[in-house]
């Protein structure tokens, strides 16, 4: 008798093999009568097979970190490779405020050791989404002036609560594990102290280099239901706590990503000096609270998707920072408030700049990483890199992509044409989101973006669209300075020109507003092979060309004001200004400066990210298919969009 082989776990095809096994056994009969009791035993023995292959095969996937999908599972496989996933990041702004202590009788200061902000709550910030409570993890102590101020400056304050736990060491239970029970934990704010014969500090762990056994240091990790426990040495690696020794750890619990923002902070914290033997609380005489910048930087806890990536990339690194993906892989684990992380060697770049690591970071929150983020990014990597390699930091250069599509539709399906404009607007966003995009060396997928125009509703007939790729160029006003916008893209370029164009701007000296072209060097025009019209061959494509100011006149126009004031490289898609002297520009601080790509598929290199404009100047028309609908069978006077921009004229 030959054995089945069982591949699908669906409940009939397991009753259907069970039933094929029985037939070619003579031994059963009857099986196959439905309503038969030797059914029902088939039907049982199908439904237990199949709630046990289930289980079977749900077990195995949650022993691999690509398909596991339960949180505890994921975390389990990622503590095998040596990987702590991130906790909740509390949300840290910095303030400043001042006291005035007290004067005696003859009102002189009166003299203190220092004026002492105590652990925990601090202030409470006002947010667009409510208010959030401000801790902070340690005391903080001032000395006062000679006039009896004390300031407190750059205080940098945590979002959440600080909550203490203490801990009983018993050597009874070996097992004893402890568990810190609050969910929302920062890890980064733990402090760990064990009290005995004296109060000892404990530092987390970072390593096991230079650990001795005396040692005083602690491990987190992540257990069931995002609660941590604290773990501590054997004496071999690390001091053990003594047996009947008290463990106090304090910790913020915070709300993560939701209290960032916060900027105007009322004082809740104590304050209080030494004196007489005795703390004096201070009350009055507290100045309003300075906030040197506003709450950022909260996150809530490592999702399983960014375990499951960032693990086995960390652990490849082995936690050095050597290739350019050892730097893509660790900096988002040291800095948690990343969209995307770009970096590429020296050595790649014309001419090559040996030694050097450039990175480039697009923050979740806002454009461009601050100067602090910056150095605390850079500080951190320290104990990764290699001695003699230096990391530069690159601002992020946006490449925003505008379309101008033509939407036809068949009427008859359409009720409502404002409604449809709607959701077609609302599918292009979902496509602006996607990771396709959103990430450096992302690519706008020309493809996928027409489809989905098309897919928005079934009376949409054809799109016709058209991509303009745009840098903004911020000019330094009133001073001579040259200019160089790369697009790494390259341009589509006809020979009449015309295939730069930006928004207006002053010169120095010059009058009127002026906008940037093009003039192709017809030199460097290629010719294809066998392309002939007319008898002549046809120039396809420019590959450099020259930059000029030029005027648009009341009457239309076009004066040249500056013939030779750039270079423009098609085939590379970059623009370089000679050194001039703006004084003035149309936008709000900025030029706009498009061109339109030689190819629709749109690609982010090095430190660009594309940004797919949906809000801006972008043109959605919608256009009634006559043909489709019936209304002019024949297609008489009926004209389809083009496919291509006109570069016959300056139009912006």
């Amino acid at each position: 008798m030959a054995f089945n082989q069982f591949t699908n776990l669906d409940f009939s095809d397991i009753r259907t093999q069970i039933k094929d096994y029985l037939r070619a056994n003579s031994n059963f009969s009857d099986f196959d009568f439905e309503g038969s009791n030797f059914s029902i035993l088939i039907d049982t023995l199908a439904y237990n097979s199949y709630i046990t292959a289930y289980n079977t095969s749900m077990a195995v996937n949650e022993s691999f970190i690509d398909s596991a999908t339960l949180r505890e599972n994921v975390v389990s496989l990622a503590r095998n490779i040596g990987y702590v996933p991130r906790s909740k990041k509390a949300s840290t702004a910095t303030i400043s405020f001042s006291v005035a202590t007290q004067l005696d009788t003859a009102g002189n200061p009166v003299t203190f050791r220092g004026v002492k902000l105590s652990k925990g709550v601090v202030a409470l910030g006002a947010a667009e989404n409510g208010s959030y409570i401000f801790s902070i993890p340690e005391d903080i102590t001032v000395t006062p002036n000679s006039n009896g101020v004390a300031t407190f400056s750059g205080v940098e304050i945590y979002e959440g609560n600080l909550i203490t736990k203490t801990f009983t060491v018993d050597d009874s239970q070996p097992d004893a594990k402890y568990i810190l029970p609050n969910e929302g934990i920062d890890t980064s704010t733990i402090r760990v102290s064990v009290s005995g014969t004296s109060v000892e500090e404990y530092q987390p762990y970072t390593n096991i280099f230079n650990v001795e056994k005396d040692t005083k240091l602690y491990l987190v990790q992540e257990v069931d239901d995002e609660r941590y426990q604290i773990l501590f040495g054997d004496n071999i690696l690390g001091k053990k706590p003594a047996n009947g020794s008290t463990i106090t750890v304090t910790y913020i619990v915070t709300n993560g990503l939701a209290a960032n923002g916060a900027q105007n902070f009322t004082f809740q914290g104590n304050l209080s000096y030494f004196q007489g033997g005795r703390d004096v609380s201070v009350t009055s005489n507290i100045s309003a609270i300075s906030t040197l910048q506003r709450s950022e930087n909260g996150d809530d806890i490592e999702g399983i998707d960014t375990i499951k990536y960032l693990a086995p990339r960390v652990y490849a690194s082995q936690y050095r920072a050597v290739t350019a993906n050892d730097y893509t892989s660790l900096i988002p684990f040291l800095y948690p408030n990343i969209e995307s992380v770009s970096a590429y060697g020296g050595e790649e770049l014309d001419p090559p700049q040996f030694g050097k690591v450039f990175i480039t970071v697009k923050p979740k929150n806002g454009e461009l990483l601050s100067d602090v983020a910056k150095d605390t990014i850079k500080s951190d990597l320290k104990k990764y890199t290699v001695a003699g390699v230096k990391q530069e930091f690159l601002d992020l250069k946006y490449l925003y992509v505008e379309y101008n599509s033509t939407v036809s539709y068949d009427p008859s399906f359409v009720t409502n044409k404002e409604d449809l404009n709607s959701r077609i607007i609302k599918s292009i966003g979902e496509y602006a989101k996607s990771s396709d995009i959103n990430s450096f060396g992302g690519r706008l997928k020309y493809s996928k973006l027409v489809s989905q125009i098309d897919k928005v509703d079934t009376a949409i007939t054809s799109n016709i669209t058209n991509l303009v790729i745009r840098r903004n160029m911020v000019p330094v006003y009133n001073a001579l300075a040259n200019y160089e916008l790369c697009y790494a893209n390259a341009f589509h370029a006809e020979v009449e020109g015309f295939n730069i164009r930006s928004s207006g701007f002053s010169v120095s000296g010059i009058d009127g507003v002026l906008y940037l072209t093009d003039v192709p060097d017809v030199a460097s025009s290629t010719t294809e092979a066998g392309a002939f019209f007319n008898n002549r061959p046809q120039q396809v494509m420019p590959k450099t060309g020259s930059i000029s100011f030029i005027r648009i006149e009341e009457n239309g126009d076009i004066t040249t004001v500056i013939s030779n004031a750039g270079t423009v490289d098609y085939v590379k898609g970059e623009i370089i200004l000679f050194p001039i002297n703006i004084s003035a520009t149309v936008l709000n601080n900025r030029i706009e400066i498009e061109a339109t790509p030689e190819s629709n598929d749109v690609i982010a290199k090095e430190n660009l990210y594309i940004v797919l404009d949906t809000t801006g100047k972008s043109v959605l028309t919608l256009k009634e298919d006559l043909i489709t609908s019936g209304s002019n069978r024949s297609g008489t006077n009926y004209t389809p969009p083009s496919s291509y921009t006109s570069s016959t004229k300056y139009t912006r």
